[in-house]
């Protein structure tokens, strides 16, 4: 097996679906759980159904249980998709829509997700549906830069498989621009005065539109904000994510909470980093990923259970919310996944 770099020198798992079908039913994924039991009564959403496509369309060879949910997460978003191209995000348990068609991050994860089945599921058949409610989606624009990256991310993944696809290919240069480029103060290079959620997702979206788009923003540009994201969120030669309540130019930075969701997103970022570049020393940061996962990190605890399958919720000051919903459980799967290419 696969073992990420740390003073563990622990083996990283293969990638478990078992908790991911726990969480799952026949409409689609459940957003919460109470530890490893799933809460019903607080529905699904379209941002967590969509992190499902592009983690069970990322496995190379799914066995019959992971194309099932494949197919299952795929039919939610075609669900959830209007004729317009916007997306509803929250599903109740009564299988009642509770919030009209729009254009937030939940449209941006769903054409990720979307991009992702169309590229990369070995299933012809999803392939196909997948490209046709992409390609719908993907006429619509978000003000909202973090949206617009997600989207991005999809659109890049069409554009390595259909390379002449002109609506990915408009996406994705508008997503770039969306975002923007490194400021010129080194100690803020970030486009952004603040970093929220999900930070990585912004730079390797400029990485991809520089290497997929002839008119697309320098590679530099992109690398310089990963390169600054690495490295302030070092400590003790780990990786320590910005936190849930994010870090403001010029003020206080937190430790805690931190979220899985920042990490599967860096390791993400990492990974296309280094498949453009061909430097091994983003390898590094997919493997700090890893190991962040693995009991690397400032509390120097395990952030999943291996019983389950399931990924925690947060890390506090005081070692992990044990509860395992939706998205700790896909960051997880997402991140290890990395871990077999990168061992």
């Amino acid at each position: 097996m696969p073992r990420p770099p740390g003073r563990g020198g622990r083996a990283a798992p293969r990638p478990s679906f078992t908790h991911l079908s726990r969480l799952s039913d026949d409409t689609g994924l459940f957003e919460h759980a109470r530890h490893a039991i799933v809460r019903r009564e607080h529905g699904y959403c379209t941002d967590d159904v969509a992190r499902g496509l592009v983690v069970t369309s990322r496995e190379p060879e799914p066995g019959g249980e992971v194309l099932r949910l494949a197919e299952r997460y795929l039919a939610f978003l075609t669900h959830a998709q209007d004729a317009a191209g916007a997306f509803h995000n929250r599903l109740g348990h009564d299988r009642r829509w509770t919030d009209q068609p729009g254009l937030g991050d939940w449209w941006g994860r769903a054409l990720w997700g979307l991009g992702t089945a169309a590229a990369r599921s070995p299933a012809a058949w999803i392939r196909e549906e997948a490209l046709v409610a992409f390609s719908r989606g993907a006429t619509r624009r978000s003000p909202a830069p973090h949206a617009m990256a997600f989207a991005g991310l999809g659109a890049a993944e069409v554009l390595r498989r259909h390379p002449a696809h002109a609506a990915a290919a408009a996406l994705l240069t508008d997503a770039a621009t969306t975002i923007g480029g490194p400021g010129t103060d080194p100690r803020w290079p970030w486009p952004a005065p603040r970093l929220t959620y999900a930070s990585a997702a912004l730079a390797e979206v400029v990485i991809a539109a520089s290497q997929l788009r002839h008119d697309g923003p320098p590679l530099d540009g992109g690398l310089r904000m990963l390169a600054w994201l690495r490295d302030v969120q070092q400590r003790d030669g780990n990786l320590s994510v910005v936190p849930a309540g994010g870090w403001r130019r010029d003020g206080v930075r937190p430790r805690h909470d931190q979220q899985p969701i920042e990490v599967a997103a860096f390791a993400d970022a990492c990974a296309t980093a280094a498949t453009v570049t061909g430097d091994p020393g983003w390898e590094t940061g997919v493997r700090q990923a890893v190991g962040w996962f693995l009991g690397d990190n400032d509390v120097g605890t395990p952030m999943w259970d291996p019983e389950t399958g399931g990924g925690y919720d947060g890390l506090t000051a005081h070692g992990p919310n044990l509860n395992q919903g939706a998205e700790s459980t896909l960051a997880l799967i997402a991140t290890l996944q990395h871990a077999r290419r990168w061992s």
